[in-house]
């Protein structure tokens, strides 16, 4: 197993699932059906996938022997070809703990000619953290507005007029302009002047899109998904039906909304008593407000400001094993593999990034933004002094999304805990239904031992039963 395919099988089995860019199928059964959207959706998603055959999830990824590889191989190359355009794959051969696999590298589509779309149905798809979608009629219009340079941020605000400026927070700004840089943008003595060459407002007073963004009294007038709408999962001491908790929907200007969710945060993550080295006792919250503080940012400066995404939000989802913030707009001028490696500034609102460094929250006065590209670092600083995994980013070219997730036991998986027996019996129903008599005969075991490994398996969902009440009783594999 070459040294790329043997770190990306590590990775997957310590993370216990696929991962945006990669996607891992048993196929014991045949060419799986699902495919065909996913291998859309890597056509689209920057950078391209992988594909894995012959790797079976439910058991932490061990490999099982594929019937056909040949087959596999000519089938794949044959769904490349029913896509508009064609899907670009590069399929080899390789082998994991012994056993053949295939993978298929899936080459990202040329932008100019995305989304890549089904032929027969048009419907184009894009990758999530949890899964492959549909694209919508706006999300497709994303793709298009992409080739274009992101400007939307220095239209003017039809209606809107230097009143509907949050006094106070252009009094702060201003302050910060002329405190940091006295000798550029800070040498206007004349408010309005400056905040014409800040591109704060145009030469008649009306506001910018990006300085009522950061400085307005309610930018949500013009701008009414311009919010971040967060909730978490209910507690199991919940009541009984509850869908959320602590659900809310935050507006106002960029720095008033980046202190309200710093607030929903410390009314809702979880927190645990721990001891420090000199004796002190602090609450620790289930994820660093820090790291969550630059997230949002990231998330609130740099989402697409363009038509396609008016009617979106930033959304914030808390659940029992993971935080997830997503916002709509890819990344640009960077991609995720240089997140926090390189020192670099690109922004698609620039002119937006430019304000909000001098702009600052009323009630702590800390800044919104340094502009540094200082964020990523101290988000993964943030989560390893917590004992926290790595954030997991995913950029879909047209949505930008950040998984936090606690720490779990490596090697956790839907078939953690599945003994010999139970995993012989599952391996063997990947080549077909069997009865108990066929696994006995087969495997060599005893009727109740079968019978037990196949209740735990009815238990997880990975096996169901065929038949009984006074018909043959059989058992197969769940499908992918």
């Amino acid at each position: 197993m070459d040294r790329h395919l043997s770190e990306l099988i590590a990775r997957l089995r310590a993370s216990g699932g696929d991962y945006d860019d990669v996607e891992v199928k048993s196929a014991a059964g045949g060419l799986p059906q699902s495919l065909t959207s996913t291998l859309s959706a890597l056509a689209n998603l920057p950078g391209g996938g992988t594909i894995i055959l012959g790797l079976d999830e439910a058991t932490g990824f061990r490999p099982v022997q594929l019937q056909d590889p040949q087959a596999l191989k000519q089938g794949l190359a044959h769904k490349a070809r029913s896509f508009s355009p064609p899907v670009q794959m590069t399929i080899s051969d390789a082998e994991v703990d012994g056993v053949p696999v295939i993978v298929a590298r899936i080459h990202e589509c040329d932008p100019s000619a995305k989304p890549c779309r089904i032929a027969a149905s048009g419907t184009a798809y894009m990758r999530g953290y949890d899964g492959d979608f549909p694209l919508s009629v706006l999300e497709e219009q994303a793709f298009l507005a992409a080739r274009r340079p992101p400007l939307f941020d220095r239209q003017p605000v039809t209606g809107a007029t230097r009143a509907d400026l949050d006094s106070d927070l252009v009094e702060t700004y201003l302050r910060s302009v002329r405190e940091r840089d006295p000798h550029g943008l800070g040498r206007f003595s004349d408010d309005a002047e400056l905040l014409r060459r800040a591109g704060v407002t145009l030469p008649d007073g009306t506001p910018t899109v990006a300085g009522l963004l950061a400085l307005g009294v309610h930018p949500q007038e013009w701008f009414p998904r311009f919010v971040i709408q967060a909730s978490a999962e209910p507690l199991p001491t919940d009541p009984a039906g509850s869908r959320a908790r602590n659900q809310t929907t935050i507006t106002g200007a960029i720095p008033r909304m980046l202190e309200e969710a710093l607030n929903w945060a410390r009314r809702t993550f979880d927190t645990s008593v721990v001891s420090a080295p000199d004796g002190t006792v602090r609450d620790r919250p289930a994820y660093p407000y820090i790291a969550f503080r630059e997230i949002i940012a990231n998330a609130l400066l740099h989402r697409d400001l363009d038509h396609w995404s008016a009617g979106m939000a930033v959304e914030v989802r808390l659940r029992r094993d993971r935080l997830i913030v997503s916002n709509p707009g890819g990344l640009y001028g960077i991609t995720v593999d240089r997140l926090g490696r390189d020192a670099v500034t690109s922004a698609r609102n620039a002119r937006l990034i430019a304000i909000c460094q001098h702009a600052r929250s009323p009630e702590t006065g800390a800044r919104v933004v340094e502009a540094l590209a200082t964020g990523i670092p101290i988000v993964s600083d943030a989560l390893a002094e917590a004992g926290l995994p790595p954030a997991h980013y995913i950029d879909s070219a047209i949505r930008f999304t950040v998984v936090l997730k606690q720490q779990t036991v490596a090697g956790a998986y839907p078939g953690n805990g599945l003994n010999e027996t139970q995993l012989r019996v599952y391996d063997v129903l990947a080549t077909g239904t069997r009865s108990v008599a066929d696994l006995k005969q087969e495997l060599n075991l005893s009727a109740p031992n079968i019978r037990k490994a196949l209740r735990e398996l009815r238990s997880r969902g990975l096996v169901e039963q065929l038949g009984g009440k006074g018909r043959p009783t059989t058992y197969r594999r769940l499908p992918e």
